[in-house]
């Protein structure tokens, strides 16, 4: 299957993606750290001159019309967090730019400016990715449409880059796609600041215990369930496996689906996923 356009960070535009990958040589899959800390500390960003960056590893989440030749392309970059970048000319039928910027593909990206809309001066396909394709594709897209909705704009995230980065080489490689989904989706509300510890109930600070059910308050952890709860029932087990990224139970896998679904939600205030409820739709991811 495949996909053209994603939600955009606001709400009441529709910018069109460029998706279509270019076969390249295969490499192995980066592997996951085990863990995220919430309070890792960031990389300091290199030095610029006059507001030039060049060089910087970058991936395009998605792009834009903008005016009659250009685009504005919202990338992920490695130290500089998701910025927006005017691609002069990239709409022009002989553009260099045009066969570059697309989705999934490592890139080099240099560009100009201090102000939030900066110029695009470079991007240069690095390769060493295989492309996405069928169900892998439409799972790149949710990926896309998390950071897009989730990330603030010109805060850098470089352990979230290397999971994006190991995340893709994942799913072309056809790792199962409902756990690597859920590995990343932890990940993002870890180095965002929003996940709370699952192996400890809030108030109280007593650990987690297997035969135990809980539920889990999105904006302060754990705690027994109660029978009154409408949140979803999560056991002991599941969120200990969560936080020791371990989905080989079955009922992990469901119960998980379930947390995430409903932490996501509560982060997005309201907003909708499209190519969430696609992914529902299709195969129960």
């Amino acid at each position: 299957m495949s996909m053209s356009t994603t939600t955009p960070a606001q709400p009441d535009t529709a910018p069109a993606l460029l998706v279509t990958p270019v076969p390249v040589a295969s490499t192995p899959p980066a592997t996951l750290s085990a863990a995220v800390a919430p309070a890792a500390p960031r990389r300091s960003r290199p030095p610029q001159r006059d507001g030039k960056v060049t060089g910087q590893p970058a991936f395009v989440l998605h792009s834009y019309p903008h005016k009659e030749t250009s685009l504005i392309v919202d990338v992920f970059t490695r130290d500089y967090g998701r910025i927006a970048l005017v691609a002069k000319g990239a709409k022009r039928p002989h553009s260099q730019l045009r066969g570059v910027l697309q989705t999934f593909q490592p890139l080099q990206a240099g560009w100009t400016g201090k102000s939030e809309l900066r110029i695009l001066t470079g991007a240069e396909w690095v390769g060493g990715m295989l492309p996405l394709e069928k169900t892998a594709l439409l799972c790149g897209f949710y990926l896309n449409e998390l950071l897009v909705k989730l990330l603030a704009r010109d805060d850098a995230h470089p352990v979230l880059f290397d999971h994006y980065v190991a995340t893709l080489n994942q799913l072309a490689h056809n790792e199962p796609a409902p756990i690597v989904l859920r590995k990343f989706e932890r990940a993002l509300l870890k180095e965002t600041g929003v996940a709370a510890d699952l192996t400890r109930c809030t108030g109280t600070r007593q650990a987690v215990e297997t035969g135990q059910v809980y539920v889990v308050d999105p904006e302060r952890g754990p705690r027994p369930a109660r029978a009154s709860d409408a949140w979803p029932k999560i056991t002991g087990k599941t969120l200990l496996d969560m936080e020791s990224e371990d989905y080989g139970d079955a009922a992990t896998q469901a119960q998980s689906k379930l947390l995430m679904r409903f932490l996501l939600a509560h982060q997005l205030g309201g907003a909708t996923l499209n190519t969430r409820q696609i992914l529902i739709d299709l195969m129960q991811l």
